[in-house]
């Protein structure tokens, strides 16, 4: 049996720091992991980028193929966004795909790939009336979202806990979307 495909897509927030052991976690659940970044993560990891490719097996991207170029990730069975920053949830709810990232998980909503996302913003930026909007849209949109009760809960600005970060709910998230011949 093969493994199921997860794009695992990470923002700029200091979580993404520990990608490497999360995509390591996710392997031992059984996923075949292919890592996406938002250009800021990518700079954030850019000492780790070839760690990251021997470890997924696959290129670690952060921006779009060449017209005409193969694809070098086999198809997403699920794409799950996390640590997904302001900016991210803002861009994607609102179809903005000049980023890698945000323009695949904004094209899976309409090809039926199943998305799960967990946001990582501070009670601050929490606060801005565009966030609750756009994490309403995403909803809608079928994504599911994990924020909140059941999901992440943002801190203080500047009191960021990174450690803190509820990855085992997004990769049970991702489990319970595939489809049942693949869990």
């Amino acid at each position: 049996m093969t493994r199921p495909v997860l794009y695992l897509f990470g923002s700029a927030a200091p979580p993404v720091l520990d990608i490497a052991s999360v995509v390591e976690g996710a392997q031992r659940a059984g996923w075949d992991v292919c890592l996406g970044l938002t250009p800021a993560a990518a700079d954030w990891l850019f000492t780790q980028t070839k760690k990251l490719t021997k470890l997924t097996g696959h290129p670690v991207r952060s921006g779009y193929k060449k017209p005409g170029e193969p694809d070098v990730w086999p198809p997403a069975d699920v794409i799950a966004v996390a640590p997904a920053t302001f900016n991210t949830i803002n861009r994607w709810a609102l179809g903005i795909t000049d980023h890698f990232v945000v323009g695949v998980a904004a094209e899976a909503i309409g090809k039926g790939i199943p998305l799960v996302t967990m946001p990582c913003v501070n009670t601050a930026t929490a606060r801005h009336p565009a966030f609750d909007r756009s994490v309403d849209e995403l909803r809608v949109a079928g994504v599911r979202v994990l924020y909140g009760e059941g999901g992440f809960v943002p801190h203080p600005p500047g009191q960021d806990a990174p450690d803190d970060f509820p990855w085992p709910l997004l990769f049970e998230a991702a489990k319970a979307a595939l489809p049942d011949h693949l869990r």
